[in-house]
């Protein structure tokens, strides 16, 4: 099958793995920069592209580096409500129907001059909100042409951080707890963060529907947060991980078995058995493939970061390599994300584009794909509210395929 860019453009779409300090707009953040005096290595969008925002890294660390610029920014009140407005036009101006933006609230808080972590969820939620609201008063949404866009907000803990230069809540965290061992003082900040998304959704109605742990995957396990992701669990807060994107196999089932994962984020390594480093695992590529069927069988979904995978791990070299065509072969639940709009600069678009011209993927494979983006999202309403909204965007994506004259004959 071939599918034109117009075509992926139309149809509808969902982003599960959407970092909001990944994915601002070059042009916005040299602009927020100048307004919060923060230094940038270039003030035009080629110098950052050149510089910062590059089409390829050679390794994770140089990927990672980008985000000191945004998360600076971000700590601007008017720039986060801003950042989080143009984050949902520009999915909707691509068909993206549905976003869960991730971010780690405890990154942008600031104590000392009274931003707490209420203050930051509001503000992103404003911008949000407002996006939502301009976008389906629309014409063609209110009389049902189009789909109505929502989204939900994934609060991420971070897996480490030091005791200072992460963020001012952070640092104060080690200046009250100077007398705890560091992974100690990293815990309960995470469990700060996940208490706090409960109290703030089921007391205020914030559309905070999952927890996430992101940051350095390799010597801090998802296990050591296992309380953490038990009180979530507890409190129907679902959840994903981090898992599989730079250790072996081994990180996955630690997600699914010690945090109770509902989807996984990147699942990389599942199919590259050389990633495993757990020495009690003697087959590793038996162990990642009966691990392969086990997430197949439950339906466990896999957030698909395509580009990213291919910045973060440059060994994967051509896309053709990448192990999406394993998760294709063994049926697993699969949605394809951007993972960082601004660092991997691409676009929801771009990345079904990439997929659909490098792997095999017939019209019903797609909208397979497609659907999994509706029914294996964390929707803030309730599960007959996501329902009619999933059947709303499949049946929307049935009329874009009849439009364009495609079927698995053509």
């Amino acid at each position: 099958m071939q599918y034109s860019p117009e075509f992926i453009k139309a149809i509808p779409k969902a982003d599960l793995h959407l970092h909001l300090d990944g994915s601002l707009r070059a042009s916005s953040l040299i602009d927020m920069a100048k307004r919060a005096d923060i230094e940038l290595p270039s003030y035009t969008e080629e110098g950052l592209f050149d510089l910062v925002f590059k089409s390829h890294y050679n390794n994770l660390g140089e990927y990672l580096n980008g985000f000191q610029y945004t998360c600076a920014a971000l700590r601007d009140l008017e720039n986060l409500e801003q950042a989080s407005y143009e984050l949902a036009v520009d999915n909707q101006n691509e068909g993206v129907n549905y976003i869960e933006v991730r971010f780690a609230p405890q990154l942008l808080m600031d104590p000392g001059k009274g931003v707490t972590f209420d203050t930051i969820m509001h503000v992103v939620n404003d911008g949000l909100l407002r996006a939502k609201k301009e976008y389906n008063n629309r014409t063609d949404v209110k009389n049902g042409d189009k789909p109505p866009f929502d989204y939900g907000i994934i609060n991420c803990a971070m897996r480490m951080f030091g005791k200072k230069g992460f963020s001012p809540y952070y640092t104060q965290m080690f200046q009250l707890m100077r007398d705890f061992e560091p992974m100690q003082v990293i815990k309960t900040a995470a469990m700060d963060l996940v208490r706090a998304s409960v109290r703030m959704r089921d007391e205020e109605g914030m559309p905070i529907v999952g927890l996430d742990i992101a940051g350095q995957e390799i010597g801090y396990p998802a296990g050591e947060f296992r309380e953490v992701y038990e009180y979530a669990h507890e409190n129907f807060l679902l959840k994903t991980v981090h898992a599989g994107e730079a250790y072996g196999a081994e990180s996955i089932f630690e997600a699914l078995t010690k945090c109770h994962a509902d989807r996984l984020g990147h699942g990389y390594s599942l199919f590259s058995p050389e990633m495993t480093q757990d020495p009690s695992i003697e087959d590793p590529k038996a162990y990642g493939e009966s691990l392969a069927s086990y997430i197949a069988d439950r339906r466990i979904a896999v957030e698909v970061c395509l580009t990213s995978n291919l910045q973060t791990n440059p060994d994967i070299g051509d896309i053709k390599n990448h192990n999406f065509q394993h998760m294709l072969d063994n049926r697993l639940a699969t949605i394809i994300c951007t993972d960082n709009r601004l660092v991997s600069r691409t676009t929801v678009s771009n990345e079904y584009q990439l997929a659909v011209d490098n792997f095999d993927i017939s019209l019903k494979r797609l909208k397979d794909i497609v659907a999994y983006g509706f029914k294996k999202n964390f929707f803030p309403g309730r599960y007959v509210e996501k329902r009619d909204y999933a059947k709303q965007n499949l049946e929307y994506f049935d009329k874009v395929v009849k439009q364009f004259g495609l079927n698995d004959a053509s």
